[in-house]
Order: structure tokens, then sequence, then C-alpha cells
């Protein structure tokens, strides 16, 4: 009889986290250059749309809210990646996602009309969040609890290098270039990278079937309620926080990308070193530390009126976004692996029941004062704190065939 250790080997890859190792992996490298092309692609279209928005389309507060609103839909109706994996493999779902979200960033800089915002984002957004629903499935089915977390942070630390050479680019581009030229370039090249991906094959046919079918369970209502709170987390993070920049302190697009180039580099060095983090100390631990940080930073955001400042405000905002890894490796964790695809879509679902209503409640409370949004963020960031201490990890044993608690 095959022992415990045995079986979690079969299915996943050997405990080995260096990198040379994990590029042997063809799920390893499948997941890596389209995770690359995702948030190289994302971060070009986010560096110059705000000033595209405001500068050429002319959009208010309230009208970018409601854009933000419907680029969330999308990852609202992630739950029906489940029914999608029923006609095409999960891993072609991913490269038809880079594909699409390459189309909806190339056709931004034609349709300036704020109807045409509205339609290119939810295009571009439909590719973003099926992938990432996805990747973060297949991630969880093709490597073990231990490694899992490490191929996450290596792939966090993947996209800094990414968003650093797409700032790089928005410097280049848009020194030659202008809007709607610099999004067609960038997202051409994102859906050359879904043609070529559509042609490959990473699977391994011993890992274990997925569920095809909606999967909510009672034992699973930590992570439910986290992955709620997280997604209003991020609304305030990718809308608020850059509108504030952009509108209330007049930040050029070079300042934009150059702040995006400084958290980048952060990213790409302090990833994998999150991956590693997390096996150390435990879900538990990271998560409260992330949750302590963001309501510092919330209130930051709202009272302070040093635009160096809230410049600083905004890169250790973007250092403690990567710590939310940590959500799904609970999850990996407490979950049966037969559920991972499911709850995976259903969890970019539940991600984004409070983030598509956000942006456009925001909006409407920005006009009345920009400093609503972030006294939100810091009250949801003070409820996360208080769920992220119900985490308790339990699980077997494989030596001696005991229950042990991980995070105590």
């Amino acid at each position: 009889m095959m022992s415990p250790i045995s079986k979690e080997r079969n299915f996943a890859q050997p405990l080995n986290d260096s990198l040379k190792e994990l590029m042997k992996n063809p799920m390893f490298r499948f997941l890596l250059v389209l995770t690359i092309a995702s948030n190289g692609g994302f971060q070009i279209w986010r560096t110059i749309f705000n000033n595209f928005a405001v500068e050429i389309s002319k959009v208010d507060g309230a009208q970018m809210g409601i854009i933000n609103s419907a680029r969330e839909i999308p990852g609202f109706l992630a739950f029906a990646a489940i029914y999608v994996i029923l006609v095409i493999k999960e891993y072609r779902l991913a490269a038809l996602s880079i594909l699409l979200l390459g189309v909806g960033i190339l056709l931004t800089g034609y349709m300036p009309s704020y109807a045409g915002l509205i339609f290119t984002t939810i295009v571009m957004s439909v590719g973003f969040h099926y992938f990432e629903t996805t990747n973060q499935s297949l991630t969880i089915q093709y490597f073990d609890k231990k490694l899992s977390s490490v191929v996450m942070g290596r792939l966090r630390g993947a996209t800094g290098l990414s968003s650093l050479v797409a700032t790089g680019m928005v410097y280049l581009l848009m020194y030659y270039l202008n809007y709607a030229q610099t999004f067609l370039v960038s997202g051409l090249l994102v859906a050359l990278i879904g043609i070529w991906a559509l042609f490959e094959n990473p699977t391994d046919k011993n890992i274990v079937p997925q569920a095809k079918k909606i999967v909510l369970k009672k034992k699973y209502w930590v992570f439910y309620i986290l992955t709620c709170l997280s997604g209003a987390r991020r609304q305030i993070f990718t809308v608020f926080a850059i509108f504030l920049m952009v509108e209330h302190f007049r930040f050029s697009v070079s300042e934009v990308t150059t702040l995006f180039m400084i958290n980048n580099v952060v990213n790409f060095f302090l990833g994998p070193a999150i991956g590693k983090a997390i096996n150390s100390w435990g879900e538990r631990k990271l998560l409260s530390i992330e949750y302590v940080a963001l309501i510092a930073v919330f209130v930051g955001y709202a009272l302070i009126d040093s635009k160096l400042a809230i410049g600083i405000l905004y890169v250790v905002d973007s250092l403690f976004f990567n710590f939310d890894i940590a959500i799904r490796t609970y999850f990996q964790k407490i979950g049966e692996k037969a559920d991972f695809a499911s709850t995976m879509a259903v969890g970019f679902t539940i991600n984004h029941i409070i983030a598509v209503a956000l942006p456009a409640i925001g909006g409407y409370l920005w006009l009345m004062n920009y400093q609503y949004p972030f006294w939100i963020g810091a009250v949801l960031s003070v409820a996360a704190l208080g769920f992220a201490q119900v985490i308790k990890i339990e699980h077997a044993n494989e030596a001696e065939g005991r229950g042990v608690s991980l995070d105590k």
C-alpha cells in the first residue's frame, strides 16, 4: 500500500523549490508564460488607462466608478468557468482567456467614448479574470501543499518582473506613440502569446479529476469570507488609490509609471520570499500582518496630504497585496482535491460580490469626499483581521498519522 507521502508525490511535483527545477515542469512553464503575458498586458493597460480616461475621454469620478464596476462583472461571473470546462479543457480556457485579454487591450484606444470604455474594459476583464481563475486552480491541482505557496510566490515574483518590463515599455511606447497605438501594440503582443498557448499541452493525466459542478461547503466558510473581503480591498487599491494620485495629487503618466516600476522591483525580489514565509509562519500570522498594515495604509490615504507620502503608501500597499496568496494556500490545506477547480471559480465570484458594487458606490461617495472609500477600506481591513484569527489548519501527520495544527 502506498504511504500518504507517496500518494501526495504521485499527485504533485517533488518538493524542490529552485527555479531551475520548477522550469522542468511543463505546467509551471505554461503558467509562467501566461502569467507574464496577463500581468504585463494588464500593467500597461492600467498604467495609462486612468490618464487616457481623464485626458481623452473626459470621464469624472462617478463614471470611473461605473467603468470599474463593469470591469468586475466578469469576475463576479467566474463560477461559469466550471461549465465552460465541461466543453473545453481547463488549460485551453487559460489560453483563450489570454487571447481575449489581448483583444480587449488593443481595442481600448480606438473606442474612447464612455460606452466604448465600458465595452473594451469588459472584454479585457473577461480574459483577465478567467485566466486568473484557471491559473489559481491549475496551481493548486499540480503542486503539493508545501510547493504551491512557493510556486505562487515565484509567479508573483514573475509578475513583478513582467510589470517592470511593461512599465518600461510604457515609457518607450508613449515617447513614440499615442495612447491608441500603445494599447494596440501591447494588446497584440498579449494576443499572440494566447495563440501560442492554444497549441501547448502541459497536462498530467494522473491529476485528480475535478468536480464539474458548483461546490459550496460549510467547512470552507472562512475562505469564502476572507476572499470576499480581499476583493473589496483590491478594488480600493486598484481604483481609488490610483485615481487619488491622478486626480487629487495630479500625478503624471511618468510619475505613475515610476511608482509602478518601484512596486515591481519590490515584488520581484519579495514575491518568492512571501511563498516561503507562508510555509515558515503559517497563513494566520501572515494574513494578520497584512491586515494590520492595510488599516494603517487606508487611514493614511484618507488623512495624508503629501504627494511623496501617498506615493510611499502606494508602494507599501502593493507589497502587502501579495500576502493574499495565503488565502488560497489555506484553502488548499483544508479543501478536498476534487473541489479545487470549482472552489477557485466560486472563490473568484465571491471575491467580486463586494467588488462589483464598491467602485460604483465609492465613485459617488468620492464626489462627496474622496476620503470615504478609504475609510471603508480601513473598516473592511479590521473585519478581515478578525476573521483571520479563526484560521486553524488540521491535517494528518504523515509520519505518525495523528492530527496536528499548523496555525495555533
